[in-house]
């Protein structure tokens, strides 16, 4: 199902592209202005199994965003400033945020320095649990056993399914099977019981993976200081909200955010959801998010920014950098808000 739907977003936006599609469309639904969303900015690894793949691009391409945003005229800058644009209406110029979800140590590394070539804010939204080296990013970990495996078995539906990974294309489609039962489960204890449980048969340490690949407390300090970041919240151990009672929903806001402002000793105000699609953020997480204090709240969901987001502020869409469309020529595609446009049958904002 993955793999079908990646084909069909690449087959939308080659067609924009090659029929200019998006040149007509760009005035209608570029909007006021964007928020993109990464996750890793990192070389290119040359491993055959790479099912998180879609969440990283190279820093390269980052370079590339940035200098068609530039080309166009574009203003680049911090979600306060947003905010402000956004309360007081003024939109005499298009403008562009860039955002980096989870907190990982390739942000410092390799996105920074390319932001820093032209001067362009980012904010980092950190979860807690990661930055403490505690939480469990299970989808990494999910990678890793399957790509050590010849085969595994996995209780989905109840009874034991095994499932071959001894090729690549066959670990991509266990990872999705795996992936998508996960998602389903009731609560996120359950998804970090079965991950662990699979780490465990294999041989996998999921215990140490957040050290390894995310910020943590002092990194975050020193990273806070530079003028372009903005440290935002990411909860405390990246579950997904709305499957959570509306106290543990709170409680992982609330205390996310504490801890972030007493490590740091500055304001967090701006939030992005986990997950952050329709199954994970909506009516009662968006009026959370206000209730709490945040400024803004980015989703998952794809779109542009337009005057009407200025009554959404905690529901904000985000444009997507995908690993796996990282090419330049797409990039007026990308910031037309013409792909956006058709993935949302024409709706300008998606916050029901």
């Amino acid at each position: 199902m993955k793999q079908l739907r990646n084909t069909v977003i690449r087959a939308g936006l080659e067609a924009l592209c090659f029929s200019g599609a998006h040149i007509l469309l760009r005035p209608v639904f570029a909007g006021v202005g964007a928020i993109f969303m990464l996750h890793h900015v990192r070389p290119r690894r040359d491993d055959a199994f790479q099912p998180n793949r879609h969440l990283e691009v190279e820093p390269d391409f980052l370079r590339a965003t940035l200098a068609h945003l530039r080309a166009l005229d574009i203003d680049i800058i911090s979600l306060d400033e947003a905010h402000h644009r956004l309360i007081e209406r003024n939109f005499t110029r298009r403008f562009a945020c860039f955002t980096f979800d989870d907190g990982y140590r390739d942000n410092r590394d390799f996105a920074l320095p390319v932001m820093r070539e032209f001067e362009a804010p980012l904010t980092v939204y950190v979860t807690s649990d990661f930055a403490d080296g505690s939480g469990r990013l299970w989808w990494i970990a999910l990678e890793r056993v399957i790509s050590a495996a010849s085969a595994i078995e996995v209780p989905i539906g109840g009874s034991t399914t095994r499932l071959d990974t001894s090729t690549a294309q066959a670990k991509r489609a266990a990872f999705d099977r795996i992936h998508d039962w996960l998602r389903a489960l009731p609560s996120e204890c359950d998804v970090q019981r079965e991950v662990s449980a699979l780490c465990i048969r294999h041989g996998i340490d999921d215990t140490t993976i957040a050290r390894e690949l995310c910020l943590s407390w002092d990194e975050l300090r020193q990273f806070a200081g530079d003028p372009l970041v903005t440290i935002g919240v990411h909860t405390v151990s990246h579950c997904n909200l709305a499957k959570q009672s509306e106290t543990i929903a709170s409680f992982e806001l609330t205390t996310s955010r504490a801890r972030i402002e007493d490590a740091l000793q500055r304001p967090a105000l701006h939030l992005a959801y986990p997950y952050g699609d329709r199954t994970a953020a909506g009516q009662r997480e968006f009026a959370l998010a206000k209730t709490i204090g945040f400024r803004t709240a980015v989703t998952t969901r794809p779109g542009m920014l337009f005057a009407e987001s200025a009554d959404h502020l905690t529901a904000l869409q985000r444009v997507s950098l995908n690993g796996n469309y990282q090419e330049a020529r797409l990039l007026p595609v990308l910031t037309s808000g013409a792909a956006t446009a058709m993935w949302n049958g024409f709706r300008r904002i998606d916050a029901a």
